[in-house]
């Protein structure tokens, strides 16, 4: 199974944005780790039929309401949790992992921070960035693959504006 992983789209109408609309067709799930920022995105990503998703701290009552804060399932053994606030470092990952020990779960997805993190210990953490909004990074999302109870999880870098810090370090380094 290919799943499709994004977080903090912060989308305020309906219209997915094609560098991240191309990607999904190819995915038999998307699991989105919140931040639609709006009802209508929201309703777009369902509209697929694909999603699996959580609230987050900027989305609407109605995105609230409709949605839970963390969400748990398996798909081919593999325990998969997801939750938007879980880290606020994009270093320290000691409060990410806990959560996911607590929830018992083999990978746990976040966002929040706009910015990518994989880690892999006794369980796999994962922020996939932000395909649309990027902190300290590129435009991103990111893929599992689950195939006979095995993970892989790979990054998407999509088209897009890279934060401002990653364009400014890039024009420090041509300069050089």
């Amino acid at each position: 199974m290919k799943i499709l992983v994004l977080s903090d789209t912060h989308l305020k109408s309906g219209t997915i944005p094609d560098c991240v609309n191309r990607h999904m067709k190819d995915h038999d799930m998307i699991i989105h780790a919140g931040d639609f920022a709006s009802f209508e995105a929201y309703k777009a990503f369902e509209n697929t039929g694909k999603l699996k998703a959580v609230y987050g701290n900027t989305d609407p009552y109605e995105v609230r309401k409709t949605l839970s804060k963390t969400l748990k399932f398996e798909v081919e053994g593999i325990r998969i949790g997801v939750v938007h606030e879980g880290a606020l470092s994009v270093n320290d990952t000691t409060a990410i992992r806990y959560k996911a020990l607590e929830m018992g779960v083999d990978i746990l997805i976040f966002g929040h921070i706009h910015h990518p993190v994989y880690e892999e210990s006794d369980v796999v953490l994962l922020c996939p960035g932000s395909p649309t909004n990027p902190r300290m990074s590129d435009p991103m999302m990111a893929e599992l693959n689950i195939e006979n109870g095995k993970l892989k999880v790979s990054f998407i870098e999509v088209e897009g504006s890279s934060c401002g810090y990653v364009a400014f370090s890039r024009d420090l380094n041509r300069e050089k």
